[in-house]
């Protein structure tokens, strides 16, 4: 069989990895004991030697609906056929802090009308299909299995009413009992109900925000605080091509939109555990002399710099795309705009959270000041292109931001830091986009000095208020992204004929940077253009309301499954949308 599309799956998790689960009733992703370990099912990247675990009727199907279980991330199956209607509950429970219940996959199957006959084929391939058999996984049924040491089939009948259930869990997590599933799958509504019931928002589109929510959730490592980028690794970006990345890890950028997206919905909690992880990194960041500066780019689970790439050449890759990678090399590279989004996550924690430590704002100080010495240099930019160094405007931009609310920080508690120099380094920066960042000729800001291509990364302007979004600067910044980036709403992140980024193929639109033009739209008082062009990127989410990083010409999700970037700027385009709706 065809790897599912990527749109095609909902996604489970317990807060420690996640599964996807395909339309036909196939769970074709999941890595254990945690996101970033090797695959056990990964048929999502080579259907014949990936693994997967089907389940399903025997008799022709009709139709399937795939949707969660009301206000959670219990994800139901429902497969009709002239014999009557089954579904099958799938989710990995999850519980509090203390008493979490054993750890792995519960699949619930409940005749819901009628009498059916279903087969389930659980076929695990370890190690990303270098392995075979269950090494160390442990499969339990109420059903009569027929086990053997690569695979385990099972053929039952459920009449009206009958509920049978399966359990898939690490050996000494192995007592995860078939027979308790009707209790777990209760207690994981319950948690998914009770955590997003903290939700502060009431607006306009309370469905696509609160899923939205809820999978930003499903991204958070619980043990660490960590959030990561995607649970996927190498889904295209451009199906058949190489533009393939691993991104199972925590990007500092990402997570710190992310802990904002849900410092914003009232999730305290989550906040200060991404700002507790952060401590960390802030505390250790010493590299100063390191080519990627005392932050790095991206880091593992447990807050380790390198994630070295590499690829796996006996998978043949999501329909065809290859190569396959895990790992990712970006986190060697120099993106100085995470500095930026870093800082400000802090300084939004601090404003509407808790005040940050005086230890946390020690350690802060040493990476504002290393801002200060290296603002002023070229760097891969915020879409981390293999295609060498430039003077990115968007990375200038958040060093300004960085050194800014620092700034704010510093006065707002009295606290001690050296203003005078970073005060003349946030003024330098601002003017030297505006001289060199900005093209008269073009009546735009533009994508890095010397250049007249555009970049959507520039609609953030307003947003991190560098200026106002009534600036005729802007406006007509503005005007040229929608003129040369935006097709039907949906925006390009760049045009990368323009700006080659050193890799071959196209590429779709970037979901993220639909979200931001909504947002600019929104800044800059058109507010029934926002509106449409909010609600019609909602068109463009699965049957489920999840997105990927990017969408394809004919409208296919394309790259890593779900993304938090994209999900944490759908929250932040509509909170500002309604309170600009509702003035």
């Amino acid at each position: 069989m065809p790897e599912a599309a990527i749109a095609d799956h909902g996604l489970i998790g317990d807060l420690q990895t996640a599964a996807l689960v395909a339309k036909d009733g196939t769970i074709d992703w999941l890595c254990v004991p945690r996101f970033d370990a090797p695959s056990v099912f990964g048929a999502l990247l080579d259907a014949e030697r990936g693994g997967h675990w089907r389940m399903a009727p025997t008799c022709d199907v009709s139709t399937t609906h795939q949707f969660y279980f009301p206000d959670s991330n219990v994800l139901i199956t429902r497969f009709l056929t002239e014999d009557g209607v089954v579904e099958v509950q799938d989710f990995l429970p999850v519980g509090a802090e203390d008493g979490t219940p054993p750890r792995g996959v519960v699949r619930r199957v409940v005749a819901v009308r009628g009498a059916m006959e279903l087969r389930t084929e659980v076929r695990p391939r370890p190690d990303y299909g270098r392995a075979s058999g269950f090494d160390g996984l442990r499969l339990r049924a109420t059903v009569e299995l027929d086990e053997g040491e690569e695979e385990t089939t099972a053929t039952f009948s459920l009449e009206e009413g009958d509920v049978a259930a399966f359990t898939l869990a690490l050996e000494p997590d192995g007592d995860l009992d078939p027979e308790r599933a009707g209790a777990l799958f209760d207690a994981t509504v319950a948690f998914w109900r009770g955590w997003l019931a903290q939700s502060t928002y009431t607006g306009r589109w309370r469905e696509m925000v609160q899923r939205s929510a809820l999978t930003l959730k499903l991204l958070t490592h619980r043990p660490s605080g960590a959030i990561l980028a995607a649970p996927t690794a190498s889904l295209p970006e451009h199906v058949g091509g190489e533009r393939n990345w691993d991104y199972r890890h925590v990007w500092s950028r990402d997570a710190a939109f992310s802990a904002y997206a849900l410092l914003r919905l009232g999730f305290l909690d989550e906040a200060r555990g991404f700002v507790g992880w952060l401590t960390d990194r802030l505390r250790e960041a010493d590299g100063d002399d390191d080519a990627s500066g005392p932050l790095s780019v991206l880091y593992d689970l447990d807050g380790k710099r390198s994630v070295p790439e590499q690829t796996l050449d006996h998978l043949g890759g999501h329909r065809g795309s290859t190569p396959v990678r895990v790992g990712n090399d970006a986190s060697g590279q120099l993106q100085l705009d995470i500095y930026g989004e870093v800082v400000d996550s802090v300084y939004l924690y601090n404003k509407h959270g808790l005040p940050i430590s005086s230890a946390t704002w020690d350690d802060l100080t040493r990476i504002v000041d290393w801002v200060c010495a290296s603002w002023d240099q070229e760097d891969e930019g915020i879409w981390e292109t293999r295609a060498g160094r430039k003077d990115h405007t968007y990375s200038r931009l958040m060093c300004w931001v960085a050194v800014e609310r620092s700034i704010r920080m510093a006065r707002q508690r009295g606290l001690p830091a050296d203003l005078g120099r970073w005060m003349d380094t946030r003024d330098a920066i601002y003017r030297q986009i505006m001289e060199r960042g900005y093209d008269e000729e073009r009546g735009a800001f533009v994508q890095h000095y010397g250049s007249d291509a555009l970049d959507a990364s520039l609609l953030l302007m307003p947003m991190v208020k560098f200026i106002s979004p009534a600036d005729p600067k802007f406006l007509s910044t503005l005007d040229a992204i929608a003129g040369e980036l935006v097709s039907d709403s949906l925006v390009y992140r760049y045009d990368p004929d323009l700006t080659p980024d050193g890799l071959d193929g196209e590429e779709g639109t970037l979901s993220i940077c639909s979200f931001w033009y909504v947002e600019a739209l929104t800044r800059a008082g058109r507010l029934e253009q926002a509106r449409v062009a909010l609600e019609k990127m909602f068109t463009y989410a699965n049957h489920v309301g999840l997105y990927a990083e990017q969408i394809g010409r004919t409208g296919d999700q394309l790259g890593n499954f779900p993304q938090a970037f994209t999900h944490l700027a759908l929250i932040s385009a509509a909170i500002n949308l309604d309170r600009a709706l509702d003035a």
